[in-house]
């Protein structure tokens, strides 16, 4: 194995790729004869590592290798170039029929069931293609061009998509802008935290804030969290933008907190980092920049991140170690797993949003609720329920034991002046 393979599969990296295809581009190019790329995309990854473990994703991941090599001719090249994304050069083709034919024996070798360890599972893949010369002369359009390909295939649910022509290419192009003005948004002073406040249902106090990313793009305007944050992961982004979150937020929260203020504040921190051993580190240093005498810092993590309790919860643990509270976001959505409870590194559940919107409705969706608070208050978890709008739910919620809401029917996510506005008025009335 080289300097540049890939450590788990043995295929080349993407730093070997990328100049591989770029020889291969060329060529095709100068010797007028068509080769294609290929981009293979494991379906659900990131559910079979939540719910199976890394060990079986990684089989998963060789499995498909595997596959991948079966089809490759001796002139042919494959690469591992992202987490759960592979990319096959085909070399020499005759036309697309002839990668189609390449393509269908992939999804054949595929479709059996593989068995991992002690888990059989379906390894779907979402496939998408772009040839050179036809569709790109150059390595990156030829990617970003096989790119789109596979995006368009997701998004109208198909297995495979070859590339759109030059006036369908628009989505990846805007994409693509994306993630390059993405990447210096902090330092052109585009990011803005709003923060949505946390109310106890006991007596009606504010008792933390939740801190949530906003973009507005000097380019395109407003970008949604839900738009960017998946680009910020994708690309790697997601570590400086929670590291620029930490920050700001204890910064911003240390301006208004007091004795008779809210005293926590949440900031979110992406499955990807909640188990990283030097979270404690980022923490600490962002502790000892702002932290405030009245601000208690939480740490939001999503449910899917303790599924691989080997990593995540020594890591949780000593950042609660440093008197840092966790909370457990979109509880109920993921594949909750009593074991881990008796050990959890936890200080709070938050129901998901869908529970509480359907609560007044669905009777399985209130049980669901009960189950979650009695869950939680036996191992001294305090419930946070989330998506509250109307008063009829909060009186559910007081119902059924839910210690904190938060919602539209308090206040919408607001900049940190608005929100200094809003707790005026309110410990006023």
């Amino acid at each position: 194995m080289g300097p540049l393979d890939d450590e788990l599969t043995g295929l080349r990296s993407r730093r070997a790729f990328m100049p591989l295809l770029g020889r291969q581009v060329v060529t095709a190019s100068e010797q007028r004869v068509a080769m294609a790329l290929v981009l293979v995309d494991v379906n659900g990854f990131a559910q079979v590592n939540g719910v199976h473990g890394y060990g079986i994703g990684d089989e998963v991941l060789r499995h498909v290798a595997g596959v991948l090599r079966s089809v490759a001719r001796p002139q042919d090249y494959i690469a591992r170039i992202g987490d759960d994304r592979f990319a096959l050069v085909l070399t020499r083709m005759m036309n697309r029929g002839h990668v189609e034919l390449a393509v269908q024996k992939l999804q054949r070798l595929l479709e059996p069931v593989f068995q991992a360890s002690a888990v059989r599972l379906n390894v779907p893949v979402t496939i998408g293609i772009a040839m050179c010369p036809a569709h790109a002369t150059h390595a990156d359009h030829l990617l970003r061009r096989a790119e789109a390909a596979l995006l368009r295939a997701r998004r109208g649910g198909e297995t495979v998509g070859f590339a759109p022509d030059a006036e369908a290419d628009l989505d990846i192009s805007d994409v693509w802008d994306l993630e390059m003005q993405l990447g210096g948004a902090i330092e052109r002073g585009e990011m803005s935290l709003h923060y949505q406040p946390k109310i106890a249902l006991a007596n009606g106090r504010v008792v933390g804030v939740e801190a949530l990313m906003r973009w507005n793009s000097l380019a395109r305007g407003a970008v949604p969290p839900g738009v960017f944050i998946p680009v910020a992961e994708r690309i790697g982004t997601i570590r400086k933008l929670t590291i620029w979150a930490l920050n700001t937020a204890l910064r911003q929260a240390g301006q208004w907190a007091s004795p008779g203020g809210p005293t926590e504040v949440s900031v979110n921190i992406p499955s990807m980092l909640a188990s990283q051993p030097d979270l404690p580190e980022l923490v600490e240093n962002a502790l000892k920049l702002w932290a405030g005498e009245h601000v208690q810092l939480v740490l939001e993590i999503t449910e899917g991140s303790l599924m691989d309790a080997g990593r995540a919860f020594p890591v949780l643990k000593q950042v609660r170690d440093m008197g840092v509270r966790v909370s457990i976001d979109d509880f109920g959505t993921g594949y909750s797993c009593l074991a881990y409870f008796r050990n959890i590194p936890a200080d709070e559940l938050k129901i998901d949003r869908s529970f509480v919107a359907s609560l007044l409705d669905d009777p399985a969706s209130a049980d669901i609720a009960r189950l979650i608070v009695d869950l939680a208050h036996r191992f001294g978890l305090t419930v946070v329920a989330e998506g509250v709008e109307d008063e009829g739910t909060l009186e559910r919620l007081k119902d059924l034991g839910c210690d904190v809401a938060q919602g539209y029917y308090f206040s919408r996510p607001v900049p940190a002046g608005d929100f200094v506005d809003w707790l005026g008025m309110r410990t006023a009335a």
